[in-house]
């Protein structure tokens, strides 16, 4: 059986659940990783039976599931210090007060969990934070001690997480990605050994971030194999003019001015046919999820283009070797 194509709903929040659900059903998708800042109120998920329904009902109508809940900015603010972005991920009540926004994100990555068991969801993707990504480039110098007691406090901050996930059957899946405790090859491993491999952690894999910083999707893939819980199709364009760097130059996204933009799955550089390769070959039966960002194409034009080129590449793997049938007993 195929690998059902999913689509993240966060970057469609302003539309109503229904209302994404049908045209995402018309265009062919099976199903939603939903946001839980977009399209998922977690507290009335624990609280509501009725509401709980209404969410998975409007879902069955249009013959759709949830593949994961997305608990990304809520994430955020459990591991990075704080400035005042992470207000606009925060409540009203919370904001410039930096120990009440990283206690109500504790207490909410918690509740995803509950919320997820109750809807019957195993997988919630999120991201970590980070208290030492403002250090990444190590000068001011920045010794191995401060480094090591970083990914310590992310250890410490969501081992508590960690237990209710437990508790619950569900897994956590880190987009490993700039910003985060885990952004390349070798931080990723760091923070595996940091918390001891413990299984509740794996990785949603999403090859976009790892490609523009000069990591190979399908190296990293395939050595962290085993701990791949979700993947996310999303493509991005290098583009090497002699003036911008990967840094992003702090010129925001679609520019073309740019070093590299996301862009819609097949405008990029990602091999992809490399991918689902490796993922046929680790027995990843899991959604393709499509997290369709491009500043530069028409988002319902992209949704579609993006299912289409995801359902075309989307290839189960040979039952026996091409040349078996050459082979005599």
């Amino acid at each position: 059986m195929k690998r059902p194509v999913n689509i993240c709903s966060g970057q469609f929040g302003d539309l109503p659940l229904e209302e994404l659900c049908k045209v995402m059903h018309e265009i062919g998708y099976n199903g939603i990783e939903i946001a839980t800042q977009a399209h998922l109120d977690v507290r009335r998920a624990i609280e509501s039976e009725d509401y709980r329904n209404e969410v998975l009902n409007t879902l069955k109508k249009y013959d759709m599931h949830i593949g994961a809940i997305s608990a990304h900015l809520i994430g955020q603010c459990v591991g990075d210090n704080w400035d005042p972005r992470l207000d606009n991920f925060a409540p009203a009540d919370c904001k410039g007060n930096p120990e009440k926004i990283r206690a109500w994100a504790i207490e909410e990555m918690k509740n995803v969990a509950r919320a997820a068991k109750l809807l019957g969801v195993s997988v919630v993707t999120c991201f970590l934070g980070s208290p030492i990504w403002a250090w990444w480039y190590s000068f001011p110098q920045t010794t191995q001690e401060m480094v090591d007691a970083g990914f310590n406090k992310i250890k410490e901050l969501w081992t508590p997480i960690f237990d209710v996930y437990d508790e619950c059957g569900v897994k956590l899946a880190l987009e490993v990605h700039p910003t985060e405790i885990a952004f390349d090859y070798y931080s990723t491993k760091k923070l595996l050994e940091t918390i001891d491999y413990r299984p509740t952690l794996g990785l949603n894999f999403d090859p976009s971030h790892l490609l523009w910083q000069g990591v190979d999707p399908q190296t990293f893939l395939h050595d962290f194999a085993d701990r791949v819980y979700h993947v996310h199709m999303k493509d991005v364009k290098v583009r090497r003019d002699g003036k911008a760097g990967i840094l992003g130059s702090h010129i925001e996204f679609g520019d073309t001015r740019r070093g590299w933009n996301f862009v819609s799955l097949g405008h990029g550089d990602v091999d992809f046919d490399g991918i689902i390769r490796e993922l046929n070959q680790m027995g990843y039966h899991g959604p393709l999820c499509v997290e369709w960002e491009d500043s530069g194409m028409d988002r319902m034009f992209g949704a579609e283009e993006a299912y289409e080129f995801t359902k075309k590449i989307n290839f189960e793997p040979s039952t026996f070797a091409f040349d078996s049938a050459l082979k005599r007993d």
